[in-house]
């Protein structure tokens, strides 16, 4: 899979989801400080799923009407070590089918929700 991690998203994190095979973009190497607006085209134009850990991306799509294409993945996570992002991805990857165009993904110690946008 193609991501586009935002700022928040610890390199560490970015690094392993790397050697686990996926093509990651990590915002802060390449576009820091641009805003979420300009991350959702960014996205659009790369074809890749935006992973964030910044609850605003459910505003923007349901009440802005932004829509990322490939999906939005929001982390719903405290207090974690820097790979423990990546790895919440990984083992849910592995277990679930998870549909994620077109669709704000929330993954949480305690599950998985989807909302379709």
């Amino acid at each position: 899979m193609d991501f586009l991690a935002n700022e928040n998203i610890p390199l560490a994190s970015s690094n392993l989801l790397i050697e686990k095979g996926h093509n990651v973009t990590h915002i802060r190497q390449t576009y820091s400080g641009i805003t979420d607006r300009e991350i959702i085209a960014y996205s659009n134009a790369k074809n890749r799923i935006i992973i964030t850990l910044d609850s605003d991306y459910g505003e923007l799509i349901f009440k802005h009407g932004l829509r990322p294409s490939c999906g939005v993945i929001y982390l719903r996570i405290n207090n974690y070590d820097p790979q423990y992002p990546a790895q919440l991805l990984l083992d849910n990857f592995i277990s679930s089918d998870l549909h994620l165009s077109n669709t704000l993904t929330v993954f949480t110690e305690s599950g998985i929700r989807q909302r379709k946008y």
